[in-house]
């Protein structure tokens, strides 16, 4: 397992959300998923788009626009749904379009910036450099707060 963690290391699944590029590191990766129908459930917030099921699991999925504060938009050949791990939950993220998986080298990942600590910067783990284009690296145990993260163990427990 230390071997399979340690070719996993700085490379990151990169995909696009609206006109930005976004990475998460591979490790955290289960699977990608083409889009398919989603079990909507009530009273959850509306980027909580509802769960599918995978192998006998529950799958809370998540529609990354509207986490990310964005003009909701229909889905395209593109949207798939990445199935990550992390924490103590599993979760499905919906994206616009999976790029590639990608290495980058730890001297090319900045710190982001230090804004007022609030929702979107909780989640931003870096400002990665890939030639002359710039990707944000979603830190994905810190991508919902400890109560989200809790409705997403529930929902997976049921």
């Amino acid at each position: 397992m230390q071997e399979n963690k340690d070719t996993q290391c700085g490379r990151y699944l990169l995909f696009s959300i609206g006109n930005e590029d976004y990475g998460i590191e591979i490790l955290f990766v289960t699977e990608i998923l083409s889009t398919q129908a989603i079990k909507p459930l009530p009273d959850m917030p509306d980027y909580m788009k509802g769960v599918i099921g995978l192998r006998g699991k529950t799958i809370p999925v998540i529609d990354m626009r509207l986490r990310f504060t964005k003009q909701a938009e229909k889905d395209t050949e593109k949207t798939c749904i990445v199935v990550i791990n992390a924490k103590a939950y599993c979760a499905g993220l919906i994206v616009d379009e999976v790029k590639e998986v990608l290495e980058i080298e730890e001297k090319d990942i900045a710190m982001p910036p230090m804004f007022e600590p609030g929702e979107s910067s909780r989640y931003i783990s870096g400002i990665g450099k890939v030639g002359d284009q710039v990707k944000l690296i979603i830190n994905c145990e810190r991508l919902f707060t400890d109560k989200e993260a809790k409705q997403i163990q529930d929902i997976q427990a049921e």
